[in-house]
């Protein structure tokens, strides 16, 4: 959907300039702007959420009332949108640079399409790049990225450490060549200590791209837990929205390090839906004080007032964005979003059609709902919501799997729930304090045979072993399809391929809870 940028509103532009003649009042504070996992989500959302220039509306009021803003990024600023296929990730790190982003992070998809792409597509971000737990001098990103930095904000000094996951398991061996991973919670409290003990900074700031609470993994709860010396940690990757205004969003921001201190946890959910504003006393830094922090909504109420140099930069890229949006190839009765099982079921049947097409007797098909970033809207939808909704460069992979490694892979697969998986497939999930585990899976109405061969078409990412599926990584492959799967879809549901299989026909969950 095209949208109409307006010309600056006199009401805003007003506000804004009004509110600078109190910066002096507020020279003891600091107030950090930040956001994670914005996703290529240049234009609002089709829930009307987002949204850049909204955002930049934002980040103007706050720097036009504040004399001290530092605006930072927690990482995925790409991939989810059409800007990201076509343009391949120049569009956001160029509009990060209009909206002032000071100091950010690599999250993991912004290794989608490898590192030698990343390390070009870098050199259009104006921004400092951090990473102590990434050690990058053997790849092309060596020499861009520092473990830390300091900003000073009337005589106090802050440091910030950029931390990041292990690319195992969640980013394709393929696309981090050459980088070495550093355990998280180790490097942050060396880099911490070093930074208070040699540094003398005042407080410290670990901007990471770990997740909250990863099964598992350590995230930002672990972190904050297993510290010492980070006072606050801005976080991404999990797309939890820590609403401070809730008891839940209270409880999750404020937890307690190794020395009993409040740590404040803080993260702003996905799709630039929310910007998160901390804001720091400067004075009472080192005796206690806790920092506030709240969540600014990205709605519409912000559509009065336009930047014209981000105006103008968007609209040389909006008229492919568009052109894509409206290329019409089918209609569906309801809305189908993201999260529903129904859209799962019929990815994961097109995924075994169509490894069906390459290679005989396939026995299963495996996918993974976070394949999928967003839904179809009721009514005819378009090949650019298609590509929307999986806009990885993933390919249909049939491989043959011994009994025993499926069925390590249905285990992992329980740990979030139940994933896609194909009509004649059916599983439970049992949740128990060590973690989830899967029961009485049948295929074709029989259990797993641990001892038998089965053949599985999924995705080259899953059987690369994506999403911790390694499992798959001890199949043999024995075909993989030359055309994305958004391509191959788009084939499927405009050829008559798919003909019976109606899109959001099928909307039993094909997992089921068994309690714990």
């Amino acid at each position: 959907m095209k949208i109409k940028y307006l010309l600056p509103s006199i009401v805003v532009a007003a506000a804004i300039a009004g509110a600078c003649s109190d910066k002096a009042v507020d020279s003891n504070k600091l107030v950090i702007l930040h956001t994670n996992d914005t996703h290529s989500q240049i234009d609002p959302g089709s829930d009307n959420l987002g949204g850049v220039m909204r955002r930049k509306a934002i980040i103007d009021s706050v720097r036009g009332a504040e004399k001290n803003v530092l605006l930072v990024d927690a990482g995925d600023a790409v991939q989810g949108t059409l800007y990201f296929y076509l343009y391949g990730g120049k569009v956001e790190q160029e509009v990060m640079n209009i909206l002032g982003v000071e100091t950010r992070i690599l999250g993991n998809h912004e290794f989608d399409n490898g590192i030698d792409s990343l390390a070009s597509v870098l050199k259009y971000s104006d921004a400092e790049m951090l990473s102590a737990n990434y050690d990058l001098s053997k790849t092309p990103l060596e020499g861009r990225f520092k473990p830390y930095t300091i900003k000073e904000y009337n005589g106090k000094r802050i440091g910030i450490i950029g931390l990041n996951l292990d690319p195992n398991g969640i980013i394709s061996p393929d696309n981090f060549k050459g980088l070495e991973y550093l355990p998280i919670v180790a490097t942050a409290n060396l880099t911490a200590e070093k930074l208070k003990k040699d540094e003398k900074v005042d407080a410290v700031i670990a901007l990471t791209h770990i997740g909250y609470n990863p099964a598992g993994l350590v995230g930002d709860s672990v972190l904050a837990t297993n510290s010492r010396d980070i006072d606050i940690i801005i976080g991404g990757h999990s797309h939890d929205t820590i609403d401070p205004t809730t008891e839940n969003g209270a409880r999750r921001s404020r937890l307690k390090n190794l020395e009993g201190k409040d740590v404040l946890v803080v993260q702003t959910g996905k799709s630039g839906r929310n910007v998160g504003k901390i804001e720091i006393n400067l004075d009472s830094l080192g005796l206690g004080a806790s920092p506030s922090y709240e969540l600014i909504p990205v709605t519409e109420r912000y559509d009065n007032y336009a930047d014209t140099k981000l105006a103008d930069y968007l609209s040389k890229y909006s008229a492919g964005v568009d052109s894509l949006m409206t290329m019409w190839i089918g209609t569906t009765a309801h809305e189908l979003p993201a999260s529903s099982p129904e859209l799962l079921n019929y990815f994961t049947d097109f995924i075994y059609d169509s490894g069906s097409e390459i290679a005989p007797k396939v026995d299963l098909a495996i996918a993974n709902k976070g394949g999928l970033r967003s839904g179809i809207p009721a009514g005819k939808f378009s090949k650019g919501q298609i590509i929307n909704m999986l806009p990885f460069a993933n390919y249909v992979t049939v491989l043959d799997v011994k009994g025993s490694d499926l069925a390590e892979v249905f285990d992992i697969m329980a740990n979030t729930h139940g994933n896609g998986v194909s009509r004649n497939v059916s599983a439970e999930y049992v949740v128990s304090d060590d973690g989830a585990k899967s029961r009485n899976v049948l295929i074709n109405g029989k259990p797993i045979d641990l001892e038998q061969t089965y053949r599985v078409a999924t995705i080259d990412y899953l059987a690369k072993g994506g999403d911790y599926m390694t499992g798959l990584t001890r199949g043999n492959v024995v075909v993989t399809k030359k055309v994305p799967v958004f391509e191959d879809l788009v084939e499927y549901i405009t050829t008559g391929k798919g003909a019976g299989r109606e899109l959001g026909g099928d909307t039993e969950a094909r997992w089921k809870s068994a309690g714990k």
